[in-house]
């Protein structure tokens, strides 16, 4: 007996032979861009890149998980092992792993003057840090990146002098200029909040959220970024520095990206759909005409925002965890009393969010405000839980990127978490709060909005047999997730891929 199932299908814009690759740029992340351009489009590329707050840079310096740790993955060449130097033709070899490596500085491409030296995210940032032979780095200094009309120094590579105007500039050699160019672009929008200061501000960059870098500088770099386009080396160090940061470089996965941001598409809104991609593609693929939606907000302070309290278990003498206030929110607290008369509680307790109707929606996802104290034994996130509950009361754990320190009310935001995989569901959220007689902390929670995109509600419905023997073709259908997993549609339930031979749709199955 066959299984008929109904599903709305709309055209995937990429090809077949895409599905079977491995995911590189992941569309869903940039999602936030769609429609956009100029200054709007610089600030919402600051908000991805520079502000989530679940971005995690490696520390300064040599050792494990220190910035030469990172280099070995980002800047060596791993057939011969040398250190891929953007700034001298020198060859030089890693030794092991998190080690420096003799006569090489870390380098700040954007210098860390610029902003006053303080080891914030920039100091720290892989996109803006690379391997460089220690003369040059010493010889280019704090100077902007330009082109060096009268030359004072180099090393065959990297080139020191000044401008027409007397200017002093460092130029890359023509093979990186593209790289650095990107770079530049990167730095002048991850850190557009930054008051500039030292060279920065009378040579190069002017303050402000846009255009931030000066005319002349935004020029020169769309300039050198076009004719030295982005390659394989540069797109796989973006996905590397990707995977040890968790934000990327979108100058380098749309090239054209600075052209909407300072170049001759300022006013044309940004399609991450059509516009011109350095690598294959992963992920949903946005509606030109989607925005995001609040399918759920709540400040929760003096509103329950619909919530409901589960105690699985709560130690007799503690009545309840879970309360909420005008002033603080949701406050989940496993103890009693206070100083020397402090009484910890045994506890196991849960705060559920309503239903919400993800199932017109290809994109989802959440963030909170969160405060915790008196967390002294263990960390916040060893006691305190968030998860994903389905309609079929399957419950998923689901990783928090930014905990409070648990000794603070300071509240901090949790960074944004994805749903995706459970587009096409409806699902609450769950929030849990566990305690012991040792370690009974205090969780407060406020400000959960879930925002959702990739509208399917407006598609046409179309009846299509899952069988491959019904189909009006010889060729079998198979079906994947929107990550390219392979799945069994009789049994998945969701936003899936439809291929058949060199047909390909996006389809939502019911």
């Amino acid at each position: 007996m066959h299984r008929h199932t109904k599903l709305r299908a709309i055209t995937l814009l990429f090809s077949a032979s895409a599905l079977a690759a491995s995911a590189d740029i992941p569309l869903h992340y940039y999602a936030t861009l769609q429609g956009k351009s100029g200054e709007q489009l610089k600030t919402a590329v600051f908000e991805l890149v520079g502000q989530d707050p679940a971005i995690k840079m490696l520390t300064y310096g040599s050792g494990d998980n220190h910035t030469w740790w990172g280099f070995y993955v980002t800047d060596r060449d791993v057939e011969n092992n040398e250190v891929i130097d953007r700034y001298s033709n020198d060859i030089r070899y890693f030794g092991n792993r998190g080690a420096s490596v003799s006569g090489m500085n870390i380098e700040h491409s954007f210098p860390k003057s610029w902003w006053g030296g303080s080891s914030n995210n920039a100091y720290k940032d892989l996109y803006n840090l690379m391997p460089c032979e220690q003369k040059i780095n010493s010889s280019k200094s704090n100077y902007a990146m330009g082109e060096v009309v009268n030359v004072s120094n180099t090393n065959g590579c990297t080139k020191i002098g000044t401008s027409s105007s007397g200017m002093k500039l460092w130029e890359p050699a023509d093979k990186w200029k593209g790289d650095f160019a990107r770079g530049y672009m990167y730095m002048a929008t991850a850190y557009q909040n930054f008051t500039w200061q030292g060279d920065a501000a009378p040579n190069i960059l002017q303050q402000g959220a846009w255009p931030t870098l000066k005319q002349w500088a935004y020029e020169l770099y769309i300039k050198w970024a076009k004719a030295d386009d982005v390659n394989d080396m540069e797109f796989e160090r973006n996905e590397a520095v990707s995977a040890i940061q968790g934000n990327r470089n979108p100058y380098v996965d749309f090239p054209n990206l600075m052209e909407y941001v300072w170049g001759d598409s300022i006013g044309v809104p940004f399609d991450i759909n059509t516009t011109r991609k350095a690598g294959k593609t992963s992920g949903i693929v946005i509606d030109p005409s989607d925005t995001p939606v609040e399918v759920y907000a709540s400040t929760f302070l003096g509103q329950t925002g619909n919530c409901t309290i589960e105690n699985s278990y709560l130690q007799p003498g503690l009545s309840d965890v879970w309360t909420n206030s005008a002033q603080y929110g949701w406050t989940a607290k496993g103890s009693r009393g206070s100083n020397e008369n402090l009484i910890r509680y045994r506890s196991d307790a849960s705060l559920i969010t309503p239903e919400i109707d993800l199932t017109s929606y290809s994109v989802a996802y959440f963030t909170f405000d969160h405060a915790c104290k008196w967390a002294e034994i263990q960390k916040p996130e060893e006691q305190l839980f968030v998860s994903v509950l389905s309609s079929d009361n399957t419950e998923t754990p689901l990783t928090i990127s930014k905990w409070p320190t648990g000794k603070s009310w300071t509240f901090v935001n949790s960074g944004r978490t994805d749903l995706n995989k459970f587009a096409g569901h409806k699902i609450r959220l769950v929030f849990r709060y566990t305690s012991t007689e040792e370690e009974a902390s205090t969780w407060e929670i406020k400000n959960l909005v879930v925002t959702a995109m990739g509208r399917t509600s407006s598609l046409n419905e179309v009846p299509v047999y899952l069988q491959p023997d019904l189909d009006n073709s010889t060729q079998p259908v198979e079906y994947y997730t929107t990550d390219g997993r392979r799945i069994d549609p009789a049994n998945y339930r969701g936003i899936v891929i439809r291929r058949q031979g060199t047909s390909v749709t996006k389809i939502l199955i019911r």
